[in-house]
């Protein structure tokens, strides 16, 4: 088991990519704690996760764009836990909009979730990460924040800042033992599947097999490596799980 004993926290955990990392990393042997939203999904996928083991998954409810809220389950989670060692931060949303047709409501919705929320999490995540030195973030960005994808500017925007901050606190938390990573991915996922019809060119473009990749085959390892001792001395970076859809550099 690759990550037995490790403490960690995902939100966005009910579906998608934050349910692939819940289970892989239930069966890597990690205590996971499993943050949402949607509360029937999330308790669901740490059930199923936990009753396959070898490691536990538990459900906490919180908007990551509150901090109230994300302060008092990141603060129960670490209590249950008995300290916190990852965190990955999965929770994202996405809107598809001709660039000057965004409302407010748009931008609050997708800069609430996905910027504010990043932020918010990793300085929860700091606090224990800090006092133990040592700790590892994972953020999610997007080839969107790194490219031209006519339709997603505002949710570009918003992964585009997500990367800066990362990189940024990579260094500003280094020398406290704290690493932090972007993971780009193109993974078939529900947000991917209901964007599907406007994109269909873009995931047709993925070098490796004109599709997007599978999450429990493409995903999950490198999620369970990023998250393990194995990747202890990368920081600061952005890595492409995307089939080369984006060539990072």
């Amino acid at each position: 088991m690759q990550l037995e004993g490790k403490r960690i926290i995902v939100t966005g955990a009910a579906q998608g990519m934050g349910a692939t990392c819940v289970r892989a990393y239930v069966r890597e042997g990690a205590a996971v704690a499993a943050i949402d939203v949607k509360d029937e999904l999330g308790q669901q996928t740490a059930s199923d996760a936990t009753s396959t083991g070898p490691g536990t998954a538990s459900y906490l409810h919180a908007d990551v764009s509150d901090r109230a809220q994300v302060n008092a389950a990141f603060d129960e989670a670490v209590h249950r836990l008995g300290g916190l060692d990852v965190l990955v931060n999965v929770a994202g949303v996405q809107r598809a909009r001709p660039a000057e047709t965004f409302t407010d409501e748009d931008l609050d919705f997708l800069l609430g979730i996905n910027l504010r929320g990043t932020v918010l999490t990793n300085q929860a995540a700091f606090s224990s990460m800090r006092d133990n030195r040592s700790g590892t973030i994972l953020n999610f960005g997007s080839d969107a924040g790194l490219t031209a994808m006519p339709g997603l500017a505002a949710y570009s925007a918003t992964k585009g800042a997500v990367m800066a901050w990362t990189r940024t606190i990579a260094a500003e938390w280094g020398p406290l033992g704290i690493r932090a990573n972007s993971v780009i991915p193109a993974i078939q996922t529900p947000m991917t599947t209901s964007g599907a019809s406007e994109r269909d060119d873009i995931y047709s473009s993925v070098p490796l097999g004109g599709k997007l990749g599978d999450p429990e085959l493409d995903f999950a390892p490198v999620m369970v490596f990023l998250a393990g001792d194995g990747a202890r001395f990368i920081t600061g970076q952005a890595l492409a799980v995307n089939g080369g859809l984006g060539m990072v550099r």
